[in-house]
């Protein structure tokens, strides 16, 4: 038997066969070109079969992973028509007079090394989609048609790294586990093995020869670890605790339909985060109360260009229609930081995460906020709907918001289109308005606590740099005594409040949470039952005020 440890992606426990999944290492030589225009016209071609393959993977992620999720390949068709990119490969062959395979590899080389320094996180994570879309287009200039990742039986997938177009042509039926040599948790893969729901390890340091190829093996997600060939002990020990972990789901079940409360009467809402009409189907299947997160901006995400108010006003409708009573509290968009979209043509920045964003940029552009919340206003016609604003800091943003929103209402109301009552509410998620959170909670109905930001704002900690994992710690002192605060500073003023970030769903917390007079925690739609299972064995007593 031998162990090989990494980290964890997704949890889950898998025992089966493992595959060795060997990229064709694609040997490109340097050739004289004498017709560039014809290396040209080439590339032109696989471009245009690249950007169709992409169609059909990124419908097929949509049928299988949702909007959210099935994003990735329309970021990939943008990337590959980037002006930089395709004019880098097409300089190459008509001045170095190469041949197009040779150009789109030297290409696809440089700016992935050119992502990989960058200290930004997110942006080093785009390296492997240069790689993806690089090695699609060398493969079609090679003539090879048709998807590698063929499996006839289930198996653990061990590669050196999976890029997110390789992940969604697998059969899902036939994929046990993913065990990558590569990646990360912040991933395009890791997050489509999250949502489909197979355990996942990465950097893990195994042999991708035939020591491993065809070999049995066990994927303990737990510890982050893979048995090769497994002693019988083992084995038992491993099959016993996924037996334990299938009657915890089955419990879990049991749950729907059963209210949130605690052993002593305090009740709570659980809802769910989404970030589109595809994750309703998760919502409704594991009993959320409602959304408590709408990501509105994954409609300009995957957009080519800014949606119209007739395209988001039919998503929300949907959404709203399907929830059927339920509430559907919406973000306005939320883009900037690592949510870039290009057609909205904004400048570099330093330091994006503190820059040009979210409720800054509607603001600063009303007609494209105005268009998103006439659209959600039509669309609370038909279901219970609330609007939350992102990255608050001040009363004027407030103040602003609320007169653009009469104006929405009164264009509404001349032009006879129906809505309904709007609940109004803004997310807590800066130092500034935690602070001020006693003025703020005079202006509006609910707030809704955004855990991610506001502890890396707090901490002055980058939650998605690896190297500040124990400084970014969301139970420090500092975080809890923010949350009481903004807590108690809206009930004063007789207004409920959530949490959405992902402390929601921190079980080692709810009980604090609770105590605290959180009112509503959303969390993702798996996650719903686990934490009414928490909320139903918890009792607060006189701990609660």
């Amino acid at each position: 038997m031998q162990i090989y440890e990494g980290k964890t992606a997704f949890r889950g426990i898998a025992e089966g066969k493992i595959k060795v999944y060997r990229k064709d290492q694609q040997q490109i030589k340097r050739e004289h070109a004498e017709n560039t225009q014809e290396e040209l016209l080439r590339f032109e071609r696989a471009k245009g079969e690249a950007l169709r393959q992409l169609t059909g993977l990124y419908e097929k992620a949509l049928k299988e992973v949702g909007e959210a999720n099935a994003a990735i390949f329309e970021v990939h068709q943008m990337m590959l028509e980037d002006p930089d990119y395709v004019e880098s490969i097409t300089n190459m062959i008509r001045t170095q007079k190469v041949n197009a395979a040779y150009a789109v590899a030297s290409t696809g080389d440089n700016f992935s090394q050119m992502f990989s320094m960058m200290d930004d996180d997110y942006m080093r994570e785009r390296a492997a989609d240069i790689r993806d879309i690089s090695e699609r287009l060398v493969g079609i200039l090679a003539g090879r048609t048709g998807s590698q990742m063929e499996l006839t039986e289930p198996v653990i997938l061990v590669a050196d790294d999976l890029a997110p177009s390789e992940t969604v042509q697998l059969d899902k039926d036939k994929v046990l586990a993913f065990v990558t040599v590569h990646g990360s948790s912040n991933s395009h893969t890791a997050i489509l093995a999250r949502t489909m729901n197979i355990p996942a390890l990465f950097r893990v340091d195994i042999p991708l020869d035939d020591t491993v190829d065809g070999k049995e093996g066990i994927v303990d997600g737990y510890h982050g670890r893979i048995y090769l060939e497994p002693e019988p002990r083992v084995r038992e020990e491993l099959e016993a605790r996924q037996a334990e972990e299938r009657k915890k789901q089955e419990l879990l079940w049991q749950l729907k339909g059963k209210e949130n409360v605690t052993l002593d009467g305090r009740r709570i809402e659980i809802y769910a985060n989404i970030g589109s009409f595809g994750d309703v189907a998760a919502v409704l299947q594991n009993d959320a109360g409602g959304i408590g997160l709408f990501r509105s901006e994954f409609l300009y995400l995957e957009s080519e260009d800014y949606p119209s108010e007739e395209e988001q006003f039919q998503v929300y409708k949907k959404v709203a229609e399907s929830m059927a009573g339920r509430k559907v509290i919406i973000r306005t968009l939320d883009i900037g930081a690592d949510k870039q979209v290009g057609y909205f043509q904004m400048e570099p920045e330093e330091n994006p995460a503190l820059g040009y964003r979210a409720i800054r940029i509607c603001l600063d552009r009303p007609e494209i906020f105005k268009t998103q919340l006439r659209a959600i206003y039509r669309a609370s016609a038909y279901g219970t709907v609330s609007i939350m604003y992102p990255m608050i800091i001040s009363v004027e943003e407030v103040d602003r918001i609320a007169e653009i929103v009469g104006e929405v209402q009164e264009e509404l109301k001349q032009q006879q289109i129906p809505f309904g009552d709007v609940e109004q509410g803004i997310m807590i998620e800066t130092p500034a308005a935690a602070l001020i959170s006693d003025l703020l909670a005079k202006k509006v109905d609910f707030f809704s606590i955004g855990t991610n930001d506001l502890v890396q704002y707090t901490l002055a900690s980058d939650r998605q740099n690896p190297k500040l994992e124990q400084i970014c710690d969301p139970h420090h002192p500092a975080i809890l005594r923010l949350i009481r605060m903004i807590a108690d500073n809206a009930h004063r003023e007789g207004i409920w409040v959530g949490i959405c970030g992902e402390l929601g769903a921190d079980l080692t917390l709810t009980e604090t949470f609770l105590n605290m007079g959180i009112d509503e925690l959303s969390v993702s739609p798996g996650l719903v039952l686990s934490v009414r299972k928490k909320v139903r064995e918890t009792k607060l007593g006189e701990k609660y005020n």
